[in-house]
Order: structure tokens, then C-alpha cells, then sequence
């Protein structure tokens, strides 16, 4: 992989872990804050779902920091041996998590008396509905994830034979 490309890949890795840390320390409390400032009733729930905001785009961030060893792999030419296997491994783990966190918060929406600004309640179901299309997109990447490991592992055993036949 050419080296230009490897630094514009560091470089958004690098711009979207300190966008996330801005939203762990900025925009997600102050959000939830002024939520709670224009419907008092949101006032107990916004504490966890803060903290779970947080540990979402922490896993966010741990995928990207495992990504970015991925590239020194590549940059090295090394990414068809066995340590690389180490970090597909936490990018996977890291999106089980969001997964998790995802799929708690729909269950969360879909059975808690959460009070709703409108007399329809359409902000909690299209909360819940969004909840539920992130667990489904984040199983797919984990699925998505877990078929290019199977694939690394394929390719890291062919070249260890080439490299036992050379």
C-alpha cells in the first residue's frame, strides 16, 4: 500500500478519535443536559444513557486504534502473520460491545415508561427503531469482520507455506 495513502488513512483514524473524545467530553453531556433542561422528566434517564453513549463511542475508538496497528502491519509488510490476528480480534470484541450496548438500549426503550414531550410518543419509537438499526448494522459488521478473519487466516497460512517452499 503506498505510503501517501497509509498517511491519509492515519490521518482520519487520527481526526476521528480526537472527534470522538470531543463528543465523550463536550457534546454528549451537553446534549443530554439541555434535553433535560427542555423536559425535566428526562432528568432520570439521562445519566445511563449518557454513559452508554460514551462506552458506544469508546468502542468506536477502540476499533480505530486497533485499525491504525492494523496499517503499521501493512506498512511494514507484516499484516499476514499471526499478531495481526490480535487486533481484528479487539476491533470484533469492540463491536460485540457497541452491539450490546445497542441492543440494551432498545430493549431499555421498548419496555421502560420513558415520557414522551408529545402526546403520540413518536420520539420513543423512532429512539427505539434507531437503537435497533444500530444493532443490526453492528451485527452485520462484526459478521462482515469475522468472514475477512476467516480470510487473513487463509492467506496468513499461504504465505507461511510459500514461505516454507521458497
Amino acid at each position: 500500500m503506498h505510503r501517501l495513502f497509509i498517511a491519509a488513512l492515519r490521518a482520519g483514524i487520527a481526526a476521528a478519535i480526537l472527534a470522538g473524545f470531543f463528543g465523550q467530553i463536550v457534546v454528549i453531556p451537553t446534549t443530554a443536559a439541555n434535553e433535560v433542561d427542555r423536559f425535566p422528566p428526562y432528568a432520570p434517564f439521562a445519566a445511563p444513557y449518557v454513559t452508554v453513549a460514551i462506552l458506544g463511542v469508546a468502542c468506536v475508538q477502540v476499533a480505530l486504534a486497533a485499525t491504525w496497528m492494523l496499517l503499521t502491519m501493512v506498512r511494514r509488510d507484516a499484516i499476514f502473520t499471526p499478531r495481526a490476528f490480535r487486533w481484528v480480534d479487539t476491533i470484533i470484541g469492540a463491536a460485540i460491545v457497541a452491539t450490546l450496548l445497542a441492543l440494551g438500549v432498545a430493549g431499555h426503550l421498548a419496555v421502560a415508561e420513558i415520557p414522551s414531550p408529545n402526546s403520540d410518543g413518536m420520539e420513543l419509537i423512532g429512539a427505539t427503531a434507531s437503537a435497533l438499526m444500530c444493532v443490526g448494522a453492528g451485527a452485520s459488521f462484526v459478521m462482515l469482520v469475522v468472514i475477512m478473519r476467516g480470510l487473513l487466516r487463509k492467506a496468513t497460512d499461504l504465505q507461511t507455506e510459500i514461505a516454507e517452499v521458497v
